[in-house]
């Protein structure tokens, strides 16, 4: 890993600085919008914007990069990212915002996809591997490095918004100025809902239900945090703690999916996930039991992607592999944009604490499903399940593809070793 560092660090801190800005401005609009008044039902609108501009960006960027090529994409579309986190405070409109918001997911968006281009192009067979998970851990860093940064200034002012669009603005100088000639975009095109649901309607049904989850989690945790008279540091610790779960968990979580039969590994993760969240409205008057539970939920629901997607290879031969990992973003991704609007309405109408009965309920629906289904079909035996490669929710096309090429070479690598 200190080769892949060594070779590729002006572009991992690049990607850093990006999630700086972008993890801060969604804490930052959670409280802001408090601030301004607008209701949880008001902020789930604005806050589901990102998710209709990302899933539109994931289809639209492949051809803006065919068409002007990575390096024009990219500093267009982290300009207009830059721009937009200065407007938020300077027109603090719900319409505006939501506008800004659908803006600013298809911005990154379209960003991810050409730095995650750069990344694939500089690893090889030996470090991708290597690169994919160091790229997951500057991406959780550069998430909860943002609510620390969410400390050094006021939310109901200019400075945090300017910070922001300045972390952004910085990203540019060591990607663009580091970068060799990107090769020729190529992208899989994702296969059909219908093999998809045939090869796994488990992964199909879970990674559905996990983007409403992570949605939540990503967009309305500091809406909650807010709801509940939750001072500034508290909120930024609160949605920290979902990433720093996140980000330790994964590598555990996906040691034992190598070792135990997955689809039992995710009926023991979300039946846990659903109990945790279910007991948290209890746990919300001592501080310390509200952070260990929301580190355990994100360390759940973070690594539950990577799971889904193993899962869904253990059904397919190598070749579909990328394909497959395409249709299964575009799902997620169909899911995400649902999860705000819903739990806003929920904490609108019965109360703060809803969130976390929405997480309990949409987990429980996944613990029920992965059960109705081992009741269905025998899962894969443990010597016959693909590799799993750690990924985020919040990655393009691009990474996802690249954890598929990790899981191919393994399976080919452990074809060649039984040959």
């Amino acid at each position: 890993m200190g080769t892949v560092l060594k070779n590729s660090w002006p572009l991992f801190l690049g990607m850093m600085l990006l999630m700086l800005g972008n993890g801060l401005q969604g804490t930052l609009l959670g409280i802001r919008g408090a601030l301004e008044g607008f209701s949880p039902n008001t902020m789930a609108w604005i806050m589901s914007g990102y998710f209709i501009g990302f899933l539109g960006g994931s289809r639209m960027a492949p051809e803006m990069i065919r068409r002007v090529g990575h390096v024009r994409v990219f500093a267009a579309l982290a300009s207009l990212i830059s721009a937009c986190l200065i407007l938020y405070a300077a027109v603090p409109n719900v319409i505006v915002w939501m506008f800004l918001r659908i803006l600013i997911g298809f911005c990154f968006s379209g960003v991810y996809v050409v730095a995650e281009s750069w990344l694939n192009d500089s690893a090889t067979n030996e470090t991708r591997g290597q690169t994919l998970s160091l790229y997951l851990i500057v991406q959780m860093i550069g998430i909860v490095a943002a609510q620390g940064v969410l400390n050094f200034g006021d939310a109901g002012g200019y400075t945090l918004f300017i910070i922001s669009s300045v972390l952004v603005s910085v990203s540019f100088a060591p990607i663009l100025l580091s970068i060799s000639p990107a090769p020729m975009f190529q992208t899989t095109k994702p296969m059909s809902f219908k093999r998809l649901f045939a090869a796994s309607p488990l992964a199909v049904v879970g990674t559905f239900l996990l983007g409403s989850i992570f949605s939540a989690l990503f967009g309305m945790s500091a809406v909650y945090g807010t709801e509940k008279g939750l001072d500034v540091r508290t909120i930024t610790i609160f949605v920290a703690m979902i990433y720093v779960g996140g980000m330790l968990l994964q590598y555990p979580i996906g040691w034992a999916s190598d070792r135990m039969g997955r689809r039992l590994l995710i009926i023991y993760l979300t039946i846990l996930g659903a109990i945790i969240m279910a007991l948290a409205p209890l746990a919300t008057d001592n501080l310390y039991a509200l952070m260990a539970l929301m580190f355990i939920v994100g360390g759940i629901s973070n690594p539950l992607y990577s799971l889904y997607i193993a899962y869904m290879n253990d059904y397919l031969e190598p070749d579909d592999m990328a394909a497959a990992s395409g249709g299964l973003i575009f799902i997620n991704g169909t899911g995400a944009i649902g999860g705000p609007f819903l739990v806003g309405w929920m904490m609108s109408e019965f109360g703060a604490d809803s969130f976390f009965v929405y997480l309990a309920v949409l987990l429980g629906l996944s613990a029920l499903w992965a059960i109705f289904r081992s009741t269905v079909r025998d899962a894969p035996s443990v010597e016959d399940t693909a590799a799993y490669a750690p990924i985020s929710p919040g990655t393009s096309a691009v990474a996802v593809e690249l954890a598929a090429e990790v899981a191919i070479e393994m399976a080919e690598e452990a074809e060649e070793e039984e040959a």
